[in-house]
């Protein structure tokens, strides 16, 4: 546990990645959410009704699944945390109850935040109807229109829609848009950012509360297999996904941890989103990171074909962790997705979210060129979201 407790520092930073660059008129409330995650979101009380919601509500433990029809194909043993049964459909539940029940000992009224995919979005949706309180999410338009189920759903909730129409049209104009919201309505809402993202202490938090992905995928694996994993991976955008998942594992020697990103459909500024490969350090969102950047300096427009990864910056702590060498990050192009992801359909029976997709398209890539190797991934969402998107642009895929 060395490494968790060691970083980051009092001042939200991971070496020179993180910290919570603020206007004024923030710097107060981020102070007050700092102040409430050390002492209410670490207390006994606290946890014991997180506890009670993950198990009762949210349905945790999520099962760890190995695909044998994909390990016998792939000549690697594949294994899956399914966080794809975790309620709402993916791993943001995890963060956004734990944002939320924060919010209620904060006396706070109502949730704002960001969303790509529509995941984050529909969890806290679903947390905000969970705990009585208002919702508003910002989507940019582009992924409105690509991930309309989600939108469905979080209207349903009775969440507000806010479509973004401005730039790229895309996840970082909605953080961007949500920003300029809470600015107004910081003292009655709190921002429940997305990801191990913005300012501090967010990156700290969303990884705390994600964690549980990882400490209950290590028992689990260890009770299956009877040893550690040779591989860890997971797909990256924010990261969220991803450090859940290595939390467990970071201080392990003989672990490798992979994460992996979006090459999208080439190597060209604007075709990809693959931030740890050709992202350089800068500032973005209230915080420094590895960031893709254009000639002028400002963040880069970005793409993937999955609307959760298509962000140009990255979360600090991954910023760091790929400086430091401790953890090993790769990139996967839309092709190599898509093939994955009727992959996974078609062999296992499990459709997974176009994001982790991504983690499926390394893991077989890598168990091919090591056979034998136990490879764990985070199957961090379902792919109901993605469905007619994929089937309206590129069919139902290769039987087989």
């Amino acid at each position: 546990m060395g490494y968790l407790k060691n970083y980051p520092n009092k001042e939200g930073y991971f070496g020179e990645f993180g910290g919570a660059f603020l206007p004024p008129e923030l710097e107060s409330q981020f102070a007050e959410i700092n102040k409430a995650y050390l002492t209410l979101g670490r207390s006994a009380d606290f946890l014991n009704e997180l506890r009670y919601i993950r198990k009762h509500y949210q349905g945790r433990p999520t099962p760890v699944y190995y695909a044998h029809n994909l390990s016998r194909e792939v000549g690697a043993h594949i294994y899956l945390k399914r966080e794809d049964l975790n309620h709402s459909g993916a791993h943001k539940l995890n963060h956004c109850m734990a944002e939320a029940l924060l919010a209620k000992h904060m006396g706070k009224a109502k949730l704002i935040a960001e969303t790509g995919a529509g995941q984050h979005g529909v969890a806290l949706a679903t947390a905000a109807a969970y705990f009585g309180m208002e919702c508003e999410i910002h989507m940019g338009e582009i992924d409105i229109a690509k991930e309309s189920p989600n939108v469905t759903r979080m209207k349903l909730l009775g969440a507000e829609v806010v479509p973004v129409g401005f730039g790229g049209r895309s996840l970082k104009e909605a953080v961007d848009s949500a920003f300029q919201s809470y600015l107004g309505q910081a003292d009655t809402a709190l921002f429940a950012i997305g990801s191990v993202v913005g300012p501090h202490p967010f990156p700290l938090m969303v990884r705390d509360f994600q964690s549980v992905v990882g400490f209950e995928a290590k028992e689990q694996f260890l009770e299956m297999v009877g040893e550690l994993p040779d591989q860890i991976g997971a797909c990256i955008g924010g990261g969220s996904n991803a450090m859940g998942l290595f939390s467990a594992f970071i201080d392990d020697e003989g672990v490798c941890l992979n994460g992996v990103e979006p090459l999208g459909k080439g190597t060209k500024l604007g075709e990809h989103s693959a931030t740890m490969t050709f992202g350089k350090p800068g500032m973005i969102h209230g915080f420094k990171c590895l960031l893709l950047t254009d000639d002028e300096g400002n963040p880069a427009p970005v793409h993937s074909i999955a609307s959760g990864l298509d962000y140009p910056g990255v979360g600090p702590e991954h910023s760091f962790l790929k400086t430091e060498g401790k953890v090993n990050y790769h990139a996967v192009s839309d092709d190599e997705t898509l093939a994955a992801f009727y992959k996974l359909s078609r062999l296992e029976g499990i459709i997974p979210a176009l994001e982790s997709a991504h983690a499926v398209a390394w893991a077989m890539q890598h168990g091919r060129e090591n056979p034998g190797q136990t490879i764990l991934i985070n199957l961090s969402g379902r792919g109901d979201k993605d469905i007619d998107y994929v089937t309206e642009n590129f069919g139902f895929g290769v039987k087989g």
